[in-house]
């Protein structure tokens, strides 16, 4: 591992997904004004927008969105390909 190329304030922040609560724990360096206890331990607060816990793909709740029936005509054209 190279020497040197690490930021000097790397430490534990946690991550917040606003749309669902959901909190995790990582080192991070990025910069915050907010902070949060999580087990009696003050952390530096990252919110996000979304994350694996909000996200379609990770949830299951992808919806597909199908105009002019090109889902359809490109699984009609390559439905023996993989076979």
């Amino acid at each position: 591992m190279q020497k040197n190329i690490h930021p000097e304030n790397y430490r534990p922040c946690v991550f917040k997904d606003m749309s669902t609560g959901d909190q995790f724990i990582t080192r991070s360096c990025a910069e915050t004004r907010e902070t949060v206890e999580v087990d009696g331990v003050e952390y530096p607060l990252v919110k996000m927008e979304i994350s694996a816990a909000s996200h379609p793909f990770y949830t299951g709740k992808v919806k597909l969105v199908d105009t002019a029936g090109r889902v359809d005509k490109f699984r009609n054209r390559y439905k023996n390909r993989g076979k």
